[in-house]
Parts: C-alpha cells; structure tokens; sequence
C-alpha cells in the first residue's frame, strides 16, 4: 500500500468538500463525477470507473472501496489530519497499487494534488 502526506494551507471545511463531493472531485481528480447513493462514478478519458463510499466523517475523512475490487481490504482514502501546535493542516491519502506500479501511483497522486492546491489557490 501506498501512505502519502501533503501540506495543504486550507481549513478542514474548505478541503473536505473537494474529497467528498462530485463537484468538488471533478475539480481536480477525475474528469468528471456523479454520484448515485454511496456510490461514486468517477469518469477519467471517458471510462466509467465506480467507487463507493465505505466511511466518511464530515471534515475528518472518507473512504472509498472500488466497486470491481473483491478484496474489501483494498480502498483509497482521503484523511485531513491538523497538526495541534502549529494547526497545519495536512491531506493523508492512503491507496493500494502492485508493487511495480507504486512509483506511478506515487506520481500520479502528486500531480493530483498539485492540482487541488491550485483549485484551492495555494
């Protein structure tokens, strides 16, 4: 599995609503994205790809399982963690990718989040 930590200037309230709104999502992680219930309809280069939401706590964090994933211990997760001292603020993504992939994971993720923080004009 892959654990990656980034600094993000923005309050808890303003983060969490693009980790866990179609709008907000579509903004900088997939193309688009609808939702329908718990599950999620991510759509990058016109391929549908469908998650559902297994946890979520307003502002805290939410997790997302991969609907054609059969392994329930397999998911991707978006957690804002504040440090206590200084109230930094910092986005906690965990995800799975097969060995010989992680390091294509671990760019891609950062690219993503270069571009959250360019929505978030950091």
């Amino acid at each position: 599995w892959i654990l990656l930590e980034y600094t993000i200037n923005a309050s808890p309230k303003v983060l969490f609503p693009r980790l866990s709104t179609p709008g907000g999502l579509a903004e900088w992680f997939a193309d688009d994205v609808y939702v329908k219930g718990k599950v999620f309809n991510f759509i990058w280069d016109g391929v549908e790809n469908l998650a559902e939401v297994v946890q979520k706590k307003e502002n805290k964090y939410i997790r997302f399982h991969w609907v054609e994933e059969t392994d329930p211990n397999i998911y991707f997760e978006f957690r804002i963690t504040m440090d206590e001292l200084t109230n930094d603020v910092a986005l906690v993504i965990t995800d799975f990718a097969e060995e010989n992939e992680k390091a294509d994971a671990i760019e891609l993720w950062n690219t993503q989040v270069a571009e959250l923080k360019h929505v978030l004009g950091l």
